[in-house]
């Protein structure tokens, strides 16, 4: 029983240091979760941060662009960037840049930017 009584006493005296030592929970109905859900995966947020940021009075501002087109475009950019590099090696080295592969390349570009605006 002594060994008990120690860890019983250990474990009142750890403290947890967080930036945030207070938690706050609340329950709501499912159709208002559901709205908040939306909310939070509209701005690429956890259901949490979502409500704690709306609590705090932060501004929130819906992406123009959603997180997967964001993910293709991201892709898109760095396969151009890596066929750039790809150019300007070669020129650096002194080869000739076939013309038509900046023709090319600068669609490729285009298509992107259509896809932002």
């Amino acid at each position: 029983m002594n060994e008990l009584q120690n860890l019983a006493s250990k474990k009142k005296t750890t403290q947890v240091h967080r930036q945030a030592s207070k938690q706050i929970n609340f329950r709501v109905s499912e159709p208002d979760y559901l709205k908040l859900a939306r909310s939070a995966q509209t701005l690429n947020l956890s259901v949490p941060a979502f409500v704690k940021k709306k609590a705090q009075g932060a501004r929130l501002v819906t992406p123009k662009i959603a997180a997967q087109d964001a993910q293709n475009i991201t892709h898109q950019l760095a396969k151009i960037g890596g066929n750039l590099n790809q150019l300007a090696h070669h020129a650096n080295q002194g080869g000739q840049v076939d013309p038509q592969a900046l023709r090319d390349l600068q669609n490729e570009v285009q298509r992107v930017w259509q896809q932002l605006t």
